[in-house]
């Protein structure tokens, strides 16, 4: 009877195998609350996109608008410049940020030493760690108006640099800065694929006159290669995040025209400008539908366009 229970059809029952991996299932438990209360609870709050929002009448009882909220917001140059800012941003940092820890990786994985690869690991890797608040401060010290680089350029009797305030190379002090932030972290997953080849194929390849380009085009890259290629859909996922922390700490006014993005938008609507909730839950709706498309877009070219394994 016992044995009954236990197994349904020649299979074991979901409450036995619940029971024999409980400990498995408590280290799980704290992150489904996590997204259960923080993610899936809060998901109510996207009828404020078809609602005008009342304080007193709170958000289930506030009155339906209709479509309103979307036609101001279609209707708001802001939202217009912040969009195309966002997808010049984010598409900029697919094409230019993302090989970056792939190279990095290969780079790494080629050095002999490996204490010195430790290190250089260790190097790179340690920027992750610092919070954009803290980096922002720094660039902010070395590159403002009366900061360090531009007192030294006085001393020596050239003009002030204008990184910040100009539109074109504040876009490459983002991308910069984030390479320099983020490359040795992300390259961390990229040399896990990679100790995972068998070091036999190198010697194998080297035996039979492979140079090293070659030997990283035959092995190195094909396991590379898969691995890519998921990371490249979950990039292309979050296409209409832009990077959030990096923006709102280091933009300032006089750079909003090719800076400001829809989450530091949805920020200012929401807090400073006061259009409402509603206006910022629209923007913010449309941004994850977009969003949405975009990964199975990308994973549907991934898995049929490129032949490769995509996320489902």
């Amino acid at each position: 009877m016992q044995n009954a229970l236990r197994y349904k059809n020649g299979k074991r029952s979901w409450g036995a195998g619940v029971r024999r991996h409980k400990y498995f299932y408590l280290m799980v438990l704290p992150m489904v609350l996590f997204y259960l209360i923080f993610a899936y609870v809060p998901m109510y709050g996207v009828v404020l996109a078809f609602k005008e929002f009342n304080y007193s009448l709170g958000i289930l009882h506030s009155p339906w608008n209709q479509f309103q909220n979307f036609h101001e917001v279609f209707g708001s140059p802001d939202f217009k410049t912040a969009f195309n800012n966002t997808l010049l941003i984010s598409f900029g940092r697919l094409l230019i940020e993302f090989p970056m820890p792939i190279l990095l990786a290969i780079l790494l994985n080629e050095m002999r030493s490996s204490g010195l690869k430790r290190i250089y690991q260790t190097v790179f890797t340690f920027p992750h760690f610092i919070s954009w608040v803290v980096l922002s401060g720094i660039i902010t010290s070395l590159l403002s108006d009366q900061g360090v680089l531009n007192q030294l350029l006085e001393a020596f009797g050239m003009g002030k640099n204008t990184i910040l305030f100009n539109n074109g190379s504040f876009l490459g002090l983002l991308f910069a800065s984030n390479i320099w932030k983020e490359a040795g972290w992300s390259a961390i997953i990229y040399l896990a694929a990679i100790a995972g080849i068998n070091p036999e194929l190198y010697e194998a390849a080297s035996i039979d006159g492979a140079n090293r380009f070659q030997q990283i085009k035959a092995i190195t890259w094909p396991v590379l290669r898969n691995t890519a290629a998921i990371l490249l859909i979950l990039a292309v996922g979050g296409v209409m995040n832009g990077g959030f922390d990096q923006i709102f700490n280091l933009y300032n006014p006089a750079v909003y025209q090719r800076s400001d993005i829809i989450d530091t938008f949805v920020y200012r609507s929401a807090f400073t400008d006061a259009t409402g909730f509603g206006f910022s839950t629209t923007v913010g709706l449309l941004k994850s539908v977009i969003n949405f498309a975009l990964l199975f877009g990308a994973n549907f070219i991934v898995k049929h366009g490129l032949k490769e394994e995509g996320l489902y």
